[in-house]
């Protein structure tokens, strides 16, 4: 009989123990408290660049837009979000590199650069003005023609991702 009671009350105090120590994680990769914050807006990032890739800034905030949807569960609104995120491409530059013994470069990088301002209508102190960029090296055989749609699609996924970190995942 006490052999019964102890099993009994060791799988209520296993029971009550399991329920009570819960863990919480967020696989989204955002840390929004979604019961203040519930809109965003993203706008239109002009090319500001001295060189101009035409496709570029329509490419960049469609896919930013597209991230921040299937990242979060903000509704994206045209104007006075909850957040907002707006800016320009400021950079978009191609560099020779690693030159051989000729004096011809072996590779070359394509940079693209964006200034973004933050803005969180709702806790100011995480606003911000920042210059977010990334690039790509290709072979000097190739024309940068032949290789700039697929190098941007790699470049704009990379500073989309370093937007979306700086903004909402909290990392």
């Amino acid at each position: 009989m006490q052999i019964k009671r102890i099993t009994a009350i060791t799988v209520v105090l296993a029971l009550l123990l399991v329920t009570a120590c819960t863990i919480s994680y967020k696989f989204n990769a955002a840390s929004i408290n979604y019961d203040v914050i519930k809109t965003i807006t993203i706008h239109e990032f002009p090319n500001q660049a001295p060189r101009v890739y035409p496709p570029l800034s329509q490419t960049l905030t469609e896919e930013m837009k597209d991230l921040y949807n299937r990242k979060t569960r903000l509704q994206q609104v045209q104007q006075n979000g909850d957040l907002e995120i707006e800016g320009e491409i400021v950079g978009y530059d191609e560099t020779p590199m690693a030159v051989q013994e000729d004096a011809f470069a072996s590779s070359s990088k394509l940079t693209v650069t964006v200034r973004v301002r933050y803005t969180n209508k709702h806790e100011p102190d995480k606003d911000f003005e920042q210059t977010f960029s990334a690039y790509r090296e290709y072979p000097a055989t190739q024309m940068l023609n032949d290789v700039e749609e697929s190098l941007n699609a790699e470049i704009i996924e990379e500073i989309n991702d370093q937007i979306f970190n700086a903004t909402v995942a909290n990392w």
